[in-house]
């Protein structure tokens, strides 16, 4: 497999940076990404949201903001547009009636199998320079780095 070259207006001593790379790689990942969810009418927030709340459970909107790192007002927005196409059901939590709490439907377990199954094809199109043994290693290597970060919230879409 050939290496492919840089664009070449890519300044050299900036190439030499592994962070200048991973900011330009996910850059990349993240349009990509964003292109295809927006075929499906989606933004990455409402991947985000399905996500959390099938890997996590149920959660109260304010906790689900908070771990996405997403803006109380923003979140709102968010699970409204879900609510409105029956992926997400909100209620009022019987423990404290001032929480509003999150649940993922089945309509939205089935679209975010959909929207894993475009983030994987997005991942392979990106990754498709490193045979299989490669790309496990640099998952595993860019897990540590993004573990040791700390910050585990997604970011701006």
């Amino acid at each position: 497999m050939r290496a492919m070259e840089p664009t070449p207006a890519a300044p050299p001593s900036l190439l030499g940076l592994s962070t200048y790379l991973l900011s330009l790689t996910g850059k990349t990942a993240r349009g990509r990404l964003a292109a295809r969810l927006g075929e499906r009418g989606l933004r990455l927030w409402h991947f985000a949201v399905l996500a959390a709340l099938a890997d996590f459970g149920a959660q109260a909107q304010r906790a689900l903001s908070d771990r996405l790192g997403v803006d109380p007002s923003d979140i709102t927005k968010v699970v409204d547009q879900l609510e409105a196409a029956g992926q997400v059901s909100r209620a009022r939590d019987t423990a404290d009636r001032r929480r509003v709490v999150v649940t993922v439907t089945p309509a939205g377990r089935a679209a975010l199998r959909g929207l894993l199954d475009e983030a994987a094809a997005v991942q392979d199109e990106l990754l498709a320079p490193l045979g299989p043994d490669e790309r496990a290693q640099l998952h595993a290597l860019l897990l540590r780095v993004f573990t040791a970060a700390g910050d585990t919230r997604g970011g701006e879409d």
